[in-house]
């Protein structure tokens, strides 16, 4: 280490030495089992949302939407493509509560093609809205320059007839949406896949439709799949219903459309409240209350795997908070506790694709709906994208439920990743990661419990200065996330004490880890998040 980094050593040192020494100290054991996958996700796991909502949507006398829906959405700014192409291939889901008001300006339609405007009458208070088919051929030209993977919620609603208790009668019409379709597959424009309707499943969200009636109309839109994409050489996967989970309903539609129709159930999670909860945050920061979805995960799992196992489960639109999400908090650094913790607990259960609303609109877009400047949960995509692999292996944590910890095969290499989330307010924890096919890491005792917190703190703040391995050493890379200048409300991600920021040039930075000697201690501060990447862990069943 030359003078300047041992000089900028000790000055770090001495400007964490109060918190350090406030601190409680715990240590955790991590056993993860190499030999063992409990579920896989698709490869492209992490997915974004974009929505319809205009800019007069409002909330708690807010309107954060903004120019950032589907309509509108200025597709020519420079960091929009760069935040979408730093994914490689970033699955993005066109569709939003205001889905079955759209109709499609091919030559057939019979109605004026104009956009959604205040109407009370209307569903969430809107009219009916139009996609002019220019900005249909607009929107498909960036995604293919981009290199997204397109799924495109259809109006399940057109053509049905509004009964009593906001429940919708009659088989849907197929006619708008399969000139629409066709015409997309004229064009060449690749859809992976078409979602049905949006929030009509169970009790609905301000519309319903009975469960037998939506897989009639399935089989049918299924049939007209089949025949559109009969000459093509890919086609697209069928999902729905894009709705609040009913184990009585969902079980039900997959017995009514049976096998070969629908390819993924798509549900929706909002498991935090209304976005002006004053209770938000506490939330967040609640182990217990972030578990309670995993009774929903169970039962989805279980109703496919009893009425539909040729379905997979995917989370087709999760923002945390509703209604737009909470200002300074889904936008926040406090939100990826949140936001992480559902990527890894929703992939222990075999699901396969988790789309977050929304990549950009609302108080939960990942970038921000003016400068297109990404919020610290965009960062949280980002690594998980290039870290995690598809392959979910068993962890069992012997420590405070306030360590969320979970591990997936390392993405595109050896070895394995751990996710671990640290929501305690006042406790670092000191994990030794251990491998239950009798192989442990070999992180003495001694090295990782008796240490003092003075010279915890120093080798910690030595481990972020150093970036590259020249030691001949065998290594780990971790990547420890914190909120600026320790604040959870900030909107700056703090990636290894250095602050994420856009270049000069307008470029995603790059997230960089710190590289660290194999056996030597694993903290994880209060209230923080870490990727930690062990390239030498034995685990055969990330190699099958």
């Amino acid at each position: 280490m030359g003078s300047q980094q041992l000089v900028l050593c000790c000055l770090l040192l001495l400007a964490c030495l109060p918190s350090i020494l406030a601190q409680e100290i715990a240590g955790a054991i991590l056993r993860v089992d190499g030999g063992h996958v409990m579920a896989e996700t698709d490869e492209n796991y992490v997915c974004a949302t974009v929505d319809w909502w205009p800019h007069t949507k409002c909330d708690y006398n807010q309107c954060p939407w903004g120019y950032a829906s589907i309509m509108n959405l200025n597709l020519s700014h420079p960091l929009l493509a760069k935040a979408v192409q730093a994914f490689t291939h970033l699955r993005v889901r066109l569709g939003g509560s205001l889905e079955d008001q759209v109709v499609y300006d091919v030559p057939s339609l019979k109605l004026p093609c104009h956009p959604f405007w205040k109407q009370s009458s209307g569903l969430f208070g809107f009219s009916r809205g139009c996609l002019h088919l220019g900005r249909w051929d607009a929107l498909n030209h960036f995604f293919s320059q981009s290199g997204a993977i397109i799924t495109f919620g259809i109006n399940a609603l057109y053509g049905r007839k509004k009964s009593k208790n906001d429940v919708w009668i009659g088989p849907w019409d197929s006619s708008n949406a399969y000139d629409f379709m066709k015409y997309t597959i004229s064009k060449g424009y690749h859809i992976d896949s078409w979602e049905f309707g949006n929030e009509l499943s169970g009790s609905g969200v301000a519309a319903r439709v009975d469960a037998a009636q939506y897989g009639k109309d399935l089989i049918k839109l299924k049939r007209i799949i089949d025949e559109l994409y009969t000459k093509s050489p890919s086609k697209p996967s069928l999902l729905a219903p894009g709705g609040f989970f009913s184990e009585k309903w969902f079980s039900q539609l997959l017995r009514v459309t049976g096998p070969g129709v629908l390819n993924g159930l798509t549900h929706h999670i909002y498991n935090l409240g209304p976005g002006n909860d004053p209770d938000l945050m506490n939330k967040i920061l609640d182990p217990h209350h972030l578990s309670k979805i995993s009774k929903t995960f169970d039962v989805l799992n279980k109703t496919i795997h009893e009425f539909g196992p040729w379905a997979h489960a995917w989370v087709g639109e999760a923002g945390g908070a509703y209604n737009s999400g909470g200002r300074l908090v889904s936008d926040a650094f406090i939100d990826s506790f949140w936001y992480l913790d559902q990527l890894g607990l929703a992939a222990t259960y075999n699901t396969k694709v988790y789309c977050r609303q929304a990549l950009i609109g609302g108080n939960y877009g990942l970038l921000n709906k003016n400068t297109f400047v990404p919020n610290p949960d965009y960062y949280s995509a980002l690594l998980w994208n290039r870290l995690m692999g598809k392959k979910v292996l068993p962890v069992d944590n012997v420590a405070s439920p306030y360590l969320r910890s979970y591990a997936h095969c390392a993405k595109g290499r050896a070895g394995i990743t751990l996710l671990l989330i640290n929501l305690s307010k006042n406790t670092s924890f000191i994990v030794k990661l251990q491998n239950t096919m009798n192989k442990d890491l070999h992180i003495s005792n001694d090295m990782i419990f008796k240490e003092d917190s003075l010279t915890r703190g120093l080798k910690k703040t030595v481990s972020w200065v150093g970036s590259r391995a020249s030691d001949g050493q065998l290594h780990r890379e971790e990547y420890h996330l914190t909120p600026k200048e320790g604040h959870l409300q900030s909107q700056t991600m703090v990636l290894n004490g250095k602050p994420l920021q856009i270049s000069e040039h307008g470029d995603i930075p790059v997230l960089e880890p710190a590289f660290v000697a194999v056996n030597s201690p694993l903290y994880i501060s209060p209230l923080s998040i870490s990727f930690v990447v062990f390239p030498y862990f034995d685990a055969p069943a990330c190699k099958r």
